[in-house]
């Protein structure tokens, strides 16, 4: 019998320096247990310009609205930050929460040591945008990111930056911007001069009415006239918001949702990807739509929740059927785990790769299902047995719901859901599920 342990460490103990004196930093080993390190990366970029150009494109993401007062706009700028798999990547929302951005730094893009995955969100405030926009080509510039602060250091500035709050309203979006990204199909690969062609199509001023992108003799262009295989862009002109990248970007591919729900856009400059998504609507932000309802009705013990989260962190990448084989889990019970995982905000999703990946959010698991009224709504009706199926032959499903005076229709098939509620008729399913819709999904999972 052998009663030798091995543990693989997967980075040396390390002494630093720093301004306060030195700090000593002791490698951990867990199989499991999560635990939170000081730092989550230290290094330097390899491409530090085009990195500080897209830092600052997506600060301007951040501070941008396209629904909101000015007073609103004078609130939330805070990117989050994830560290891990040999990536970084910073995500943010625009403060109406109708537009995603994300940098990804790949492998190549860095030179420097992961001591522990993690994720934090800082305020990006103005030392550090005049910084990152004093940054030239060639220039050496270090990052640190860890649980608390993102530092960065070009030249002589040192410029730090302290964790703050997440806002509810970005909960939601992260919560629901992942859906629509599975769900992208890619559509359209330009150049750098098609993509600079394009965006001289954009109409001037705010545009309220759909756009489409369309191909005319192999010129890329925008048109209010919807044309065959055209993809329906709504609020165009927030498209402006990567404008000034586009000279430096090697490549864009655009995504669209099968819905026409999302766009997504993506500029590649070498081993930095940008990723933009608007809403379909500019007034409508990705926390309204409703996406990750479906995902959260299935029932899933919380232990395969925990496991599987535990698996993720561990691995810091998420593949549903490589999980199912090693674990001996059902696939479709790893799909179920893997939808409610996105939609807590566990997973994202990265259309380059065609695969999700972890990162851990900074707000409690359990406060996910308040964030969504409709979903307690749902429950709601369930506990006080309000809904009863009149056939369910399997394809079919005719259900009623008691509501306030008011016995709803429910009737649900392969190619559609409907409900006789006012919900239902204003929004024909385009914003998710009714509450009704949901409670009898949830009804019939149960039994």
């Amino acid at each position: 019998m052998n009663d030798t342990l091995i543990y693989d460490y997967h980075y040396p103990s390390q002494l630093k320096r720093a301004v306060s004196g030195e700090e000593l930093f002791l490698s951990q080993y867990s199989e499991v247990e999560k635990r939170e390190a000081p730092v989550y990366f230290q290094g330097r970029l390899q491409q530090p310009f085009i990195t500080a150009r897209c830092l600052l494109t997506l600060s301007r993401v951040v501070q941008s609205s396209f629904n909101m007062s000015a007073a609103e706009l004078s609130q939330l700028k805070d990117p989050v930050v994830t560290a891990g798999n040999e990536r970084l990547r910073f995500e943010g929302f625009s403060h109406c929460a109708g537009v995603y951005a994300r940098l990804d730094i790949l492998p190549d893009g860095h030179e420097g040591t992961f001591p522990e995955a993690g994720t934090t969100n800082v305020d990006f405030n103005q030392p550090m945008l005049t910084s990152l926009n004093s940054i030239t080509q060639g220039q050496t510039v270090s990052l640190s990111v860890g649980s608390r602060e993102v530092m960065l250091e070009a030249g002589k500035q040192k410029i730090t930056e302290r964790k703050v709050p997440l806002p509810v309203r970005w909960i939601k979006g992260f919560a629901s911007v992942q859906v629509c990204l599975s769900e992208a199909e890619r559509v359209h690969t330009f150049n750098r001069v098609q993509a600079l062609q394009l965006f001289q199509s954009i109409p001037k001023g705010s545009v309220k009415a759909d756009h489409y992108l369309t191909v005319r003799g192999g010129k890329p262009v925008f048109s209010p006239v919807k044309g065959q295989q055209a993809v329906c862009v709504g609020g165009v002109h927030r498209l402006r918001l990567i404008e000034l990248l586009l000279p430096l970007a090697d490549q864009l591919r655009v995504y669209a949702h099968p819905a026409m729900q999302a766009t997504t856009w993506q500029l590649y400059f070498g081993s930095i990807c940008f990723t933009l998504s608007l809403s379909r609507e500019a007034s409508r932000g990705f926390s309204g739509e409703g996406a990750v309802l479906d995902a959260l009705i299935a029932d899933v013990p919380d232990a395969w929740i925990e496991a599987v989260d535990k698996y993720s962190y561990t691995n810091q990448t998420f593949n549903p059927t490589m999980l199912a084989v090693n674990e001996n889990i059902p696939f479709p019970v790893a799909d179920n785990v893997t939808a409610k995982l996105a939609a807590m905000g566990l997973l994202g999703f990265d259309t380059d790769e065609n695969s999700f990946f972890y990162r851990r959010l900074p707000f409690k698991l359990n406060r996910i299902l308040s964030l969504h009224p409709r979903m307690k709504d749902a429950e709601k009706l369930v506990s006080e047995k309000k809904v009863v199926i009149i056939s369910n032959d399997g394809l079919k499903v005719d259900a009623r719901v008691e509501g306030s005076g008011v016995t709803h229709t429910v009737l649900l098939d392969e190619k559609q859901e409907r409900c006789t509620c006012t919900w239902y008729s204003r929004h024909q399913g385009d914003r998710g599920p009714c509450k009704h819709v949901s409670a009898v999904k949830k009804f019939i999972s149960g039994n």
